[in-house]
């Protein structure tokens, strides 16, 4: 038998990068991309290479554009953490797994390295396999917990746990991280809310710019374990901010989410000036000058906001491909846990 399994890029609709400082988020996963994992009953256990692991290559024009999306070490890596964490949270929790190997393979569309989070998707996706193929089972918060655990732990990736919440429950999610909360039980407050399908949302990316979430993190880290107040007040903020996005969510009162989110991003320029950068600043720009909202998806590289109608919307595709910018209607996933 063979056991398919997905994971979707993540959006953070409001509040990042409060997440991994004990704030508050809203963020929702959605099917326009996918990473995929596939595991099956095998003699030995093997991890089968993808597209982002290859080692051969037409030209070194062909290499450099591999490492510029992907990196040096590929998707494998991610994998290998995974199926090694997988085993230790068995081990922890008492779980004697049967003698069985397998092969797993991973794809994945999600444009890397662009704020979607594209890497925990596959560690996601390949978790869920896992799990299936052993015959285990695992709640949402937990998962997201495991999974944060192999990118922060094996893998030295910075990062919270709000994409991999809402990787793992499959739908818009309000969090709370609250520091003495998660002390005493281990995981987050989360609340599934619903995103209304009248809110008009994009989410535009550009197609000439990966650069990892570690830039911004290990600069914040740095001024939020200082007790820089700038930064303590910002991530206060953006706990309000979400807030009040949750709240007008929740009476339809939708016209308050610009101002919302626009505020979102600049707040971060005031206090992360130097790590937003001038390609991920410009896609901002170009968006607010067509009259639409924007904000990061994540660390940058990519945008969300809320346009007005489909006037709007054309103006910003031929606005944004003056650009090397993409955008997309975000399908957003409403699957609990699967």
């Amino acid at each position: 038998m063979i056991i398919r399994t997905k994971a979707f890029p993540r959006a953070a609709l409001i509040g990042n990068p409060s997440d991994g400082y004990h704030g508050k988020t809203i963020a929702f996963v959605f099917d326009n991309y996918c990473a995929e994992a596939e595991v099956y009953e095998t003699p030995e256990l093997e991890l089968k290479r993808s597209r982002r692991d290859s080692n051969v290559f037409a030209s070194l024009e062909e290499l450099t554009e591999d490492i510029s999306q992907y990196g040096y070490y590929g998707g494998i890596r991610l994998i290998k953490a995974a199926l090694k964490k997988f085993n230790e949270y068995c081990q922890v929790n008492g779980f004697k797994l049967p003698p069985r190997n397998f092969t797993i393979r991973y794809a994945s569309d999600i444009p890397n390295r662009l704020g979607l989070a594209g890497s925990s998707a596959i560690i996601t996706a390949a978790m869920r396999a896992v799990f299936q193929f052993y015959g285990l089972k695992i709640d949402a918060a937990h998962l997201a917990n495991l999974v944060l655990a192999t990118e922060r732990d094996e893998l030295g990736i910075p990062a919270g746990l709000q994409d991999r919440v809402a990787q793992a429950y499959n739908y818009p999610v309000f969090m709370d991280f609250d520091a003495d909360y998660m002390a005493k039980h281990g995981i987050g407050k989360y609340e599934p809310i619903d995103i209304p399908e009248q809110l008009k949302l994009y989410v535009a990316f550009r197609t000439d710019l990966a650069e990892g979430s570690e830039i911004l993190h290990s600069r914040l880290r740095d001024d939020y374990n200082e007790g820089v107040p700038k930064v303590r007040q910002a991530m206060q903020e953006w706990a309000s901010l979400t807030e009040q996005v949750r709240d007008a969510l929740a009476v339809g009162e939708l016209s308050r989410l610009p101002a919302l989110l626009n505020r979102n991003f600049d707040l971060r320029c005031e206090v992360c000036a130097g790590a937003v950068s001038r390609k991920n600043r410009n896609m901002v720009e170009v968006a607010r000058s067509c009259g639409a909202s924007a904000k990061f998806t994540g660390s940058g590289g990519a945008i969300i906001g809320t346009y007005e109608d489909e006037e709007m919307f054309a103006k910003l595709q031929a606005e944004f491909a003056k650009h090397s910018i993409d955008i997309i209607k975000p399908s957003i996933v409403r699957i609990p846990n699967e």
